[in-house]
This record gives structure tokens, C-alpha cells and sequence, in this order.
């Protein structure tokens, strides 16, 4: 029966690949890859020689008509992306929301994304959160940072490396200088690293030793501030 599956692959340490997810890429006809050279190299890895098509967010409008096609002809199709899992701030939603549309089945197994560990690695509280992904490169950045600056929720962002130092300067001017933040840094790899502290506390670290690798940022909500109970007096007056 025809179904797409979307695979979670490693996001740094490969010890971090399921054995189903090894299994599954072996026996769908098709996987479809963010970068095919990427991907090569893990697919390498675990001997797995299913024949790979090009799918990320440059062309994945033009290709899924033809992916429903495919499917609809009865074949199994694997999306993965370059690390982590597809559909979370890579390409995905699209062909996923086309199957569904078409009763195409779908299924997502469980594995690997960067902002889980990030959120349990900052010890801020993570009953409730919010996950932001990149947030807005020019257009809508600053407004989207005022919404944020009344968050009560832990909030995770992704961040590019060479983008850090300016939005952990952002995030003093809309955050203030002592909200609590942690960067994390190559989670699952070798130099893996979780810088904890205030906003500038933060950002001196990172003005000193020059930021490489995948980052998540974890920002800690706004306080909320409880009115002050009101004394015996003032509720005999009421």
C-alpha cells in the first residue's frame, strides 16, 4: 500500500538512527532528500541503497504534484531532511498536508530534532513552551519580537551562527537585560556546549568565543506578577 513516511535522521551524533528508520529507508521505493549529497553520506553509512530524488523548499511546490502521482500509484515514499526531523522549520508541511488531502497515508516516526534536548538541557521550566523556529529575517521581525516580549511561555528559537550575537543584542533590547537565556550549541556532537545565563551575560560569553555550529536558543517567559493580596481593611471596605 502506498504511504509516506517521514523519517527523523541524526542531528550531529549518528548513534541517534533508529533501527526502524535504518529498515524503513531500505524498503520504500523512494527517498526523498533536503540535499542529496548530505544525505548520501548517511544513507552510506548504514548501507542503504534506496534510489534518492532532490525535494527541499526551492522546488518541493513544483515536485509534489508529481509525488502525489507516484504515491497514488501505489509506492512508499521516505522524507528525510538534512538532520532532524522533516516538517520542523524544513520542508514537509506541503507534501504532507497533499497526502492527507488525497488519502494518501501518512506516518511519522518518532526520532531526533535539536530543540527537545535544547529545552530539557536550559533547566528553564518546560511544562509550557512555545517552539519559534527562525524567526523573521527583516519583515515582521521587530514586530514579532514585541509579541514575544509579553510570552509567559519558554520560548525556543533557531538561530544561525553568524545571526547570534545580533539577536542576543535584540533580545536585551526587547527582553531586558536580565532574562534568562541558554544557547545551545552542536547538541548530540563531539563540542557539544550550554551557555546558561542572563541575556548579557550571554551575549559577553559569545562577543569573547566566536559562535560556530547549530544553535537553539531557549528563552525563559516573562514573569508574570501576581497582584498583591489585598489586607483584612480593604476587603471590609469593598
Amino acid at each position: 500500500m502506498s504511504k509516506l513516511y517521514i523519517v527523523p535522521t541524526p542531528i550531529g551524533n549518528l548513534e541517534d538512527m533508529t533501527f526502524r528508520a535504518i529498515r524503513i529507508l531500505k524498503e520504500v521505493d523512494l527517498i526523498l532528500a533536503e540535499d542529496t549529497r548530505t544525505s548520501g553520506k548517511l544513507l552510506k553509512h548504514f548501507e542503504i541503497g534506496t534510489h534518492m530524488y532532490s525535494h527541499h523548499m526551492h522546488n518541493e511546490h513544483k515536485t509534489t504534484e508529481n509525488l502525489i502521482s507516484r504515491l497514488k500509484a501505489g509506492e512508499t515514499i521516505a522524507l528525510i531532511s538534512d538532520a532532524g526531523t522533516p516538517a520542523i522549520s524544513d520542508p514537509g508541511f506541503l507534501l504532507t498536508r497533499a497526502c492527507i488531502e488525497n488519502g494518501i497515508a501518512v506516518e511519522c516516526l518518532p526520532g531526533a530534532t535539536a530543540f527537545v534536548p535544547a529545552l530539557v538541557n536550559s533547566g528553564l521550566p518546560n511544562d509550557k513552551f512555545v517552539f519559534e523556529g527562525f524567526l523573521p529575517e527583516k519583515k515582521g521581525r521587530q514586530t514579532r519580537y514585541l509579541e514575544l516580549a509579553e510570552e509567559t511561555r519558554t520560548m525556543i528559537l533557531y538561530v544561525s551562527p553568524h545571526k547570534l550575537l545580533k539577536t542576543l543584542a535584540e533580545f536585551i533590547t526587547y527582553f531586558g537585560e536580565e532574562r534568562v537565556i541558554c544557547v545551545c550549541r552542536e547538541l548530540s556532537k563531539l563540542h557539544e556546549e550550554n551557555v546558561r545565563g542572563t541575556t548579557r551575560e550571554v551575549l559577553t560569553h559569545f562577543e569573547k568565543i566566536a559562535p560556530r555550529g547549530e544553535i537553539v536558543v531557549v528563552v525563559s517567559g516573562k514573569p508574570i506578577v501576581k497582584e498583591a493580596k489585598k489586607n483584612k481593611f480593604q476587603k471590609e471596605e469593598e
